[in-house]
């Protein structure tokens, strides 16, 4: 069955807007021209594809569309370059990212992509335990993320890992852990935390005797941020190396022990042949090379079975 691209790219915008009229704003179009093309794609297919809420949400064969429509997308952009033709728009790449890496060595990889390819890009922070959803939906045509297995219709490729090391102020060592890092000590002293699905803390916790629902905790959701609040005492913290030299060379940060905890990073892309996505990809392997731990890194992308 032939779905037109103007059709699939309308359920997209209504998607990405999030209402009928941001959509019709978006594509230069009336609401009801909008509204028109909504429901001739569901009439064709005999589904419904969005739910009309506030704001609206795909169904799950809108979700289809929607990944479809991005393929278009990317498929049109490069054909219309091979064939030299004039583009008013440049290829936009949505991409998911936790936000470590976007904090800490991702801008430099894609800055270096805009020299040779004229892309945009609409970073999608995300957990990285949960930025594969948002690939998996049509949100992004590419994500960094710690799922391994390939998402239908994706390769992926591994990135390496992001090294956290449990560091917190000499003051406040002095404070919580005067008898030493104990385990009593540890399920009193107050923890920082990301945000409420993020486990590293957790597993420091466990791997030292302590519940990781014992101790008191602050949750703050930005990277530079939390190592901010980490710096200013608020309480303990795991932090990549790199993000804390400076300060444990000025000896304003210090570690609390064992163990050092390596999060596993793979970059996902959907398997579309795209010199863009292509450069896109080898740019963040160099650039996740340079930053993160290697063990075995798999260099070349494997394909979803």
């Amino acid at each position: 069955m032939w779905i037109a691209p103007e059709l699939a790219q309308t359920v997209a915008a209504i998607v990405d807007e999030k209402s009928f009229d941001a959509a019709a704003r978006r594509l230069r179009i009336s609401p009801s021209a909008v509204s028109q093309r909504l429901r001739a794609l569901e009439a064709q297919l005999g589904r419904v594809l969005i739910i009309r809420s506030r704001p609206v949400r795909p169904t799950s064969a809108g979700t289809t569309i929607v990944r479809l429509a991005r393929q278009y997308d990317v498929i049109g952009h490069e054909a219309s370059v091979a064939l030299g033709m004039e583009r008013r728009d440049r290829m936009h790449v949505p991409i998911a990212v936790n936000a470590d890496s976007l904090s800490l060595w991702l801008l430099p990889a894609l800055e270096a992509v805009t020299r040779e390819h004229d892309v945009t890009f609409e970073l999608l922070r995300e957990d990285e335990d949960r930025t594969a959803a948002l690939l998996e939906s049509g949100s992004a045509l590419a994500a960094i993320t710690s799922q391994e297995q390939p998402i239908a219709g994706c390769t992926v490729t591994s990135l390496g890992a992001t090294e956290y090391v449990a560091f917190a102020t000499p003051g406040f060592v002095d404070r919580w852990f005067v008898r030493g890092v104990t385990a009593d000590s540890i399920a009193a002293a107050p923890v920082i935390e990301f945000d409420r699905s993020d486990d590293l803390q957790a597993q420091w916790l466990r791997a030292n005797g302590v519940d990781p629902e014992s101790p008191p905790r602050h949750y703050v959701p930005a990277s530079e941020d939390y190592a901010a609040a980490v710096r200013l005492g608020m309480g303990w913290g795991m932090l990549p190396p790199t993000q804390a030299a400076a300060a444990l060379e000025r000896g304003s940060l210090v570690r609390l022990g064992a163990p050092d905890i390596a999060e596993p990073l793979f970059w996902q892309q959907w398997n579309i042949a795209s010199p863009a996505l292509a450069a896109i990809r080898e740019s963040v392997v160099r650039g996740a090379r340079a930053a993160l731990q290697q063990g075995a890194l798999q260099t070349s992308p494997r394909p979803s079975a």
